[in-house]
């Protein structure tokens, strides 16, 4: 018996409707745990190089990890796969809630989709009962309507839907699936790969039960993480006010960006404004709490609008990325507006962070004279405009006029109007997420380097110097260990299933003791570091073989104080991203140039076969 999973994943040809199912097998669980890490294998093994994104052999991997359905805390989080039409890369993005779970209860450990549907459609799994179901009644609909419609189609009133809304149908480039009505794994453009396969949702309902090796000792890990959250302020905190409990300070401290990236929190954007957007000042609209599955801690909310000049009779607490990207990179304070963009992005199937920071873009080159009042069909879209904020998302969701051309990010919008490069915040064309490298200097080298860039969620020393402000995260020598160690760390617990808050609120043991304990394998952190840079080679040479080298990969130069900032707690700062990177390549053993990792460093970690022969042409490995 295979601990920890369901045992099977399902294949789905669209063009053809061939329904194939194949066994989990022990070697690909022992060595790439689940989650992205079996999304990075197979899509590795079936997607030639240079398929189209959009095209009909780009692979859409829906998947989940050993500790997903098993009751162990924070384990309720599913990833989806494929190659991103934003970067043209490797691309892994993932969300909470419950359709994760659901996947793995109606029988299977991942789903991966191919091919093109001539007319819309929506997959249905039922306890290992799948249909291709016909959406063209269900084609328009937003992610929420799609939702309740399935619901009484199938009269399961406990189904989970992933589905994608209008925007993802117009190919958006920053679309992406929503699930459980407001949990998004939002980067990269996963909902346009799920438009252009005519796929309008994945609706699951599962009853099965998951096997585990030792279910009392996860019981026993449950327990002392609940001990724990009692005397975590940390946990406190995200518990009471969710992501957004900090919005406030990160904007007065640098952490999150302001007016675009070009801006100082303490003088454009002072506490004045940013405490409008305080967690504790938001949840005056807190209707009752919201927590993932398996998640002892609930950093969600549902909220109720009665008033204003948006009334929402149930919408949720938008997370600190999406306050953060419509509030201090906007330069906006107005706390309605923030919340109906939170909307409007749940329900057509937008990437916040890309909305957001798509606007703040717009909002720049308006100021700066590049696009004008026409250009932008009558919005006077100046700074803080929460009025003006709305009408051009509105304009966006609906792909009419300015809107269309915005919807698909700032690069496009950019090359389409011929102006507004030097105001583009990117890594590698797509829109960085709201914490600083200049505040957290580890981040300079996630977001240009790892395999999926412009992420804030890919561990390395950035993902602890966001916490903290100690001065030693300038101290740029001798990084290179720690940074692959907790790179590690996070390619093992994405791959996982479990929620990055087990990294920040439990014992540090938890991920360890949970993977050993519901599969039966023993995990130590030789086993942690081996698997970890096993997966992360995975995902990284699915970039080499796609041609891209490390000098492919840029990032937008204000991100790392190019040039300083003048005032502010940023003050004089430029991060020596150079140096950080090389540091890391170093200890990963990559070629800086080509971007190869050591031939004898992916033999030892092994299981890399096809990985070797396509970067070295070696075929007999003894």
């Amino acid at each position: 018996m295979l601990y920890g999973y369901a045992g099977k994943m399902l294949f789905i040809n669209l063009t053809d409707g061939k329904i194939e199912e194949r066994e989990v097998t022990k070697e690909l669980a022992e060595n790439f745990i689940g989650g992205y890490g079996f999304g990075a294998k197979i899509l590795y093994e079936m997607m030639p190089a240079g398929v189209d994104a959009l095209g009909l052999e780009n692979v859409l991997g829906f998947t989940t990890g050993p500790t997903s359905a098993t009751r162990a805390f924070f384990g309720g989080r599913y990833t989806i796969v494929h190659k991103s039409p934003v970067t043209g890369g490797w691309n892994d993005a993932n969300s909470g809630g419950y359709f994760g779970p659901e996947l793995k209860k109606a029988g299977y450990d991942a789903l991966f989709v191919t091919g093109a549907s001539e007319k819309p459609v929506y997959i249905y799994i039922n306890d290992g009962k799948v249909e291709i179901r016909d959406a063209s009644h269900l084609w328009g609909m937003n992610t929420k309507e799609v939702w309740e419609a399935l619901k009484k189609e199938t009269n399961e009133p406990r189904l989970r839907v992933s589905a994608i809304g209008p925007a993802g149908e117009r190919l958006s480039l920053i679309s992406c699936p929503i699930n459980d009505g407001h949990r998004a794994p939002g980067r990269g453009g996963g909902g346009a790969v799920m438009g252009s396969k005519k796929l309008k949702a994945i609706a699951v309902r599962g009853t099965r039960e998951i096997p585990v090796a030792n279910p009392e000792k996860v019981t026993e890990i449950n327990k002392k993480i609940s001990e724990s959250l009692k005397i975590s302020e940390l946990g406190k905190a995200f518990g009471t006010y969710g992501t957004g409990v900090g919005t406030a300070a990160s904007a007065l401290s640098g952490d999150s960006p302001v007016k675009n990236w070009g801006g100082v929190g303490v003088v454009d954007y002072g506490e004045e404004e940013a405490q409008k957007l305080a967690g504790a000042v938001l949840d005056r609209y807190k209707v009752k709490k919201y927590n993932c599955a398996s998640c002892p801690l609930g950093c969600g909310a549902v909220y109720k609008v009665e008033d204003g000049r948006w009334p929402l009779e149930e919408t949720e607490r938008p997370e600190y990325e999406t306050a953060a990207s419509f509030g201090s990179t906007c330069l906006c304070s107005e706390e309605d507006a923030i919340l109906m963009c939170n909307e409007l992005c749940n329900l057509y199937g937008f990437d916040t962070i890309s909305a957001g920071m798509t606007i703040a873009w717009a909002m720049e080159c308006y100021e700066n004279g590049l696009l004008t009042k026409e250009d932008l069909d009558g919005i006077e879209l100046t700074w803080g405009n929460g009025e003006a904020m709305v009408a051009l998302l509105e304009k966006m969701c609906k792909g009419e006029g300015c809107g269309a051309v915005l919807a698909n990010g700032t690069v496009y919008a950019s090359k389409y109007w011929g102006k507004g490069e030097e105001f583009l915040q990117t890594a590698s064309g797509i829109e960085l997420p709201m914490h600083d490298p200049k505040f957290a200097p580890g981040l300079a080298r996630t977001y240009r380097y790892d395999p999926t860039p412009g992420r804030h969620v890919k561990g390395g020393a950035g993902s602890v110097q966001m916490m903290s402000t100690d001065p030693s995260k300038y101290i740029y020598e001798g990084t290179g260990q720690l940074d692959l160690q907790l790179t590690a760390n996070t390619e093992v617990m994405n791959s996982s299933s479990l929620c990055m808050f087990n990294a920040f609120v439990a014992p540090p043991e938890s991920m360890k003791e949970f993977l050993t304990a519901i599969t039966g394998i023993e995990y130590n952190d030789e086993k942690i570091l081996e698997t970890g840079m096993r997966i992360y080679f995975m995902r990284h040479a699915f970039n080499l073989r796609e041609g891209f080298k490390p000098s492919d990969f840029d990032l937008a130069p204000r991100s790392i104080g190019n040039p300083p900032q003048t005032e502010g707690p940023l003050k004089g700062i430029t991060v020596d991203e150079e140096l950080l990177s090389r540091n890391f390549f170093e200890a990963a053993k990559i070629d800086p140039e080509t971007g190869k990792p050591d031939i004898e460093l992916l033999k030892k970690i092994g299981h890399l076969d096809e990985v070797i022969e396509n970067l070295y042409g070696v075929t007999e490995l003894a």
